[in-house]
């Protein structure tokens, strides 16, 4: 697949797909894919995930990362997008887990139940 600049309003057009890979980077910079869901809000894309996941702790060392539509088993189906990611603050985490929450339905109620006991929720924000 090729890598794709991609405005800010363009981000939009991810949407109404399932999933993104989130590739991240280790110390040694060996990139990391990750499957994840999302949300697009004002022209971000976001990531509910817990805490203590190797993902939240490869962005404290990089805030760079890449991602692209795939499908649930992580096999990539769109192109590469360049963005950077941070960690929300804790404040703004309670609208974003909501909308996730509605998006993914039941499923995002399933997937709540089964990682009670890895943490407290962290969000990644990425802007294109």
């Amino acid at each position: 697949m090729n890598i794709i600049n991609m405005s800010a309003a363009d981000v939009s057009r991810l949407a109404n797909e399932s999933y993104i890979c989130l590739e991240t980077y280790r110390k040694n910079e060996k990139p990391v894919k990750t499957p994840v869901w999302f949300i697009v809000d004002h022209e971000s894309i976001y990531v509910v995930t817990k805490e203590n996941t190797g993902k939240v702790k490869r962005l404290k060392y990089n805030g760079g990362v890449r991602i692209a539509t795939c499908n649930f088993r992580g096999k990539i189906t769109g192109d590469w997008i360049h963005g950077q990611a941070r960690l929300v603050s804790s404040d703004e985490q309670e609208e974003v887990i909501k909308k996730r929450n509605k998006k993914y339905g039941f499923k995002a109620t399933l997937a709540n139940l089964f990682t009670r006991g890895k943490g407290n929720y962290a969000v990644i924000e990425v802007k294109i």
